[in-house]
């Protein structure tokens, strides 16, 4: 379990007793009653941020806050590059093409981009499909249907053809793979 992070008026207090009093971290650890490591840390994302003390009078609890811990979307955004999500989809579309190695190419050109998780939520998120439904267009009517996942089962012709081989003839037949996913949760088995 991650530890409480310390309030801005103990982090004040740890930033004052080693800038202004010269404490070490092993000082500052007994005075504030802290282990040396957190106050290691705490020490090192002042430097990272270029703080010391005394503290710019308008910077208050909440930019202190911030700077000292940025959310993990500005962190990420200021050292990583993030992918062409538009470009991803048409690239999604093609024959072949999965997410898995539209990720792996986009990794290949950024070493130190972002996991796969983050990349299926974001390049979800990108098309407006974060929550579990389908919006199908329906021809026949032209209207746009809402199907929530495991309420219904869809079936359809599974890509490229397949070869079947005839075990009589030894024949090869190009053949087309029927599928059908249903994904039911809570569905009892009978």
């Amino acid at each position: 379990m991650p530890t409480e992070r310390l309030s801005m008026r103990r982090i004040r207090d740890l930033l004052r007793l080693r800038h202004a009093q010269g404490f070490s971290e092993r000082a500052i650890a007994l005075s504030l009653g802290l282990g040396k490591t957190t106050v290691g840390d705490y020490l090192a994302r002042a430097r990272q941020v270029g703080l010391s003390w005394p503290l710019p009078p308008e910077l208050d609890d909440d930019s202190l806050g911030l700077l000292l811990f940025p959310s993990p979307t500005m962190a990420s955004r200021l050292n990583r590059s993030v992918p062409d999500w538009a470009v991803m989809d048409r690239e999604l579309r093609r024959p072949g093409v999965t997410r898995a190695l539209l990720w792996e190419e986009y990794r290949a050109s950024a070493p130190d981009g972002f996991g796969y998780a983050w990349f299926c939520e974001h390049f979800d998120a990108s098309k407006g499909r974060v929550h579990p439904t389908s919006r199908l267009w329906c021809a026949c009517s032209e209207t746009r249907q809402t199907h929530v996942g495991g309420e219904k089962v869809f079936v359809d012709f599974a890509g490229d053809t397949i070869h079947v081989i005839d075990p009589a003839t030894s024949e090869a037949r190009a053949m087309k793979l029927f599928v059908a996913a249903d994904h039911a949760p809570n569905r009892r088995q009978a």
